[in-house]
């Protein structure tokens, strides 16, 4: 989903947050990155102050990490001065819908609040702090807000989808609840169920392209 976002070139693409990830085995001009020194880590860097050369960049993406940034105005004026001119960031996301509500509330362990009126919300260190409804606070709710303060940054793509595969499988650290030869079939249940999206998403991919 990600590496369909991104733009042809030959400049290397910068990872955030890439923690234990195997982004870089998909694509090999990729900067794994994170906040602090681990495994597999080419750079240690903060989001909010990307030190690297200015438009030297043709993508940033991002896996479940904008809605940990405390401060996101920081980090896209950071992101606008180090992405070339047509380069994008590309994330996958937490999104708000009637369903991810429910699951974001009760079984989840990170907080979401789709009713906080600021972006911004409290740093409790590295790994720590965050606000699940962030990017849809972003692009769906405050969508105009963030096109008039950031006119560099082209809201060009949001797709929600709903992963089952992803929690079928146990997600990051639970044990899977379905066997490997039945990914076809859910993979087919997803896309039955994509006209519904719109009440059960908790994912999205949201793609932004810097103005040329």
């Amino acid at each position: 989903m990600i590496n369909s976002a991104l733009p042809p070139g030959d400049k290397p693409v910068l990872e955030p947050g890439s923690g234990g990830g195997f982004s870089w085995e998909i694509l090999p001009r990729m900067i794994t990155s994170e906040v602090l020194i681990c495994t597999g880590i080419k750079v240690v860097l903060d989001g909010r102050e990307i030190i690297l050369t200015g438009s030297s960049l043709d993508a940033i993406v991002m896996v479940d990490v904008l809605h940990h940034i405390p401060d996101p105005r920081r980090f896209f004026a950071s992101a606008a001065r180090c992405v070339r001119s047509g380069g994008v960031i590309v994330m996958i996301e937490p999104w708000v819908s009637s369903w991810s509500r429910f699951v974001y509330q009760r079984p989840h362990h990170e907080p979401i609040r789709p009713e906080a009126a600021e972006w911004e919300f409290p740093s409790s260190g590295p790994l720590s702090g965050a606000n699940s409804a962030l990017p849809w606070i972003l692009f769906e709710r405050d969508r105009s807000q963030f096109e008039c303060e950031f006119l560099i940054w082209k809201i060009q793509e949001i797709e929600r989808f709903i992963p089952l595969r992803y929690l079928l499988s146990g997600g990051v650290s639970f044990r899977s609840l379905t066997p490997v030869w039945s990914f076809g079939f859910w993979r087919r249940i997803e896309e039955w169920l994509k006209p519904w999206t719109g009440k059960f998403a908790l994912f999205a991919k949201i793609v932004l392209q810097r103005a040329l």
